[in-house]
């Protein structure tokens, strides 16, 4: 398939998992504490877990914006989000392969107070539905398998799981620390080189209003706390990677910043570098490279459809380091336009289909 004469890969499509999944592929020991999705209206996306609701979206508001987008997703609304929708979906947007990130999922394992089994098995049945998922169009739809960070033995041998036997292309997690361990600690050098070693990326992805600390939780209103959290924790994701010598310590782990934007990019890096030569002698002595340099070595920023300011980030020679997405089926998609979208954008052609294939396509080792 060519859209306007590109070829495209979405790296960061999202399902809407049916409100039973946990209770369907969950083991049985779990089943009375798994995550039970509450659907208000189509295309909700909340659950609850251990006595939370997430995501804490306001009802009305939430409610309206899936009513105003009813006809962009009314095969999805009509048929519950089934696999077979979403390759209706690809085929309407214009896209050739997929990698499918989560929606209730992005909130299953959002809590600091997790009991590292239930946790386990909370990503090992995500991951088993996830298979089932796209196994009706397995050379389009890839899955990226949720790991729990709460057992890295545990999420260790999810990661060889989820890649050698059910054959995904990526890792997910979110981008919040847990238990107050930021992810350069040593303690989760297993797990990156596990991931490393299955030669897969790691794609961190935020979920607002989650019961757990993260940037914008200050505030009370979703607007100012979904402007904040999704690009800062990625900020703050990667400063950590970087600063703290992760990508240093396994120089082939490829690392994915999804849906978070990728403008502020420049600006970052900047600040790193110049902070790096001030004191990183000093303080980060293990460091070989500029963080500017591990950052074009190993990362990624998924772009929005209508990022105007990401043109800062091809002046900067960042382009090669971007990757392209529709977040289908969310409300701030732009589906089934999203493509249209990014092509009116003032890139120069060549950096159009790098960031609509190519850059993806190395990310996931697709080719």
């Amino acid at each position: 398939m060519v859209k306007n004469g590109f070829k495209v890969m979405d790296s960061d499509m999202h399902v809407i998992e049916p409100p039973d999944l946990w209770q369907q592929y969950i083991d049985a020991d779990f089943l009375q504490r798994a995550p039970r999705g509450i659907s208000r209206w189509p295309g909700d996306m909340q659950i609850e877990l251990e006595g939370h609701l997430m995501p804490s979206v306001p009802g009305e508001w939430g409610k309206a914006r899936a009513q105003a987008q009813a006809d962009a997703y009314r095969d999805g609304y009509e048929h519950g989000f089934d696999a077979g929708s979403q390759v209706r979906a690809l085929d309407e947007e214009g896209i050739d392969i997929a990698v499918l990130y989560p929606s209730r999922g992005l909130f299953s394992l959002a809590l600091n107070t997790m009991d590292p089994g239930l946790g386990s098995a909370i990503a090992r049945a995500y991951n088993q539905w996830l298979y089932d998922f796209c196994s009706i169009a397995p050379d389009r739809l890839y899955g990226a398998a949720m790991l729990s960070p709460f057992d890295v033995q545990s999420a260790s041998g999810e990661a060889r799981r989820a890649v050698g036997e059910l054959g995904f292309k990526g890792i997910f997690l979110r981008p919040n620390i847990v238990n107050g361990r930021n992810w350069h600690d040593p303690h989760y050098d297993p797990l990156w080189a596990e991931i490393e070693g299955l030669d897969v990326p790691l794609g961190f992805h935020e979920g607002a209003t989650a019961a757990m600390e993260q940037v914008g939780g200050r505030f009370e209103t979703y607007m100012m706390h979904h402007t904040c959290c999704h690009p800062m924790e990625m900020m703050l994701a990667l400063v950590d990677l970087i600063g703290g010598g992760v990508l240093e310590r396994f120089p082939r782990l490829k690392v994915a910043f999804l849906e978070g934007n990728c403008a502020w990019a420049p600006w970052l890096l900047w600040r790193l570098d110049e902070h790096f030569e001030l004191s990183g002698r000093f303080e980060s002595p293990g460091l070989s490279l500029k963080p500017t340099e591990y950052f074009r070595r190993q990362c990624y920023l998924s772009v929005e459809a209508d990022e105007e300011p990401a043109l800062f980030v091809e002046q900067s020679g960042l382009a090669t380091n971007i990757v392209f997405s529709t977040d289908y089926p969310h409300n701030d998609s732009k589906y089934p336009h999203a493509i249209e979208r990014f092509l009116e954008m003032p890139f120069e052609e060549e950096t159009k289909a790098s960031i609509l294939w190519d850059n993806c396509a190395r990310l996931y080792n697709l080719s």
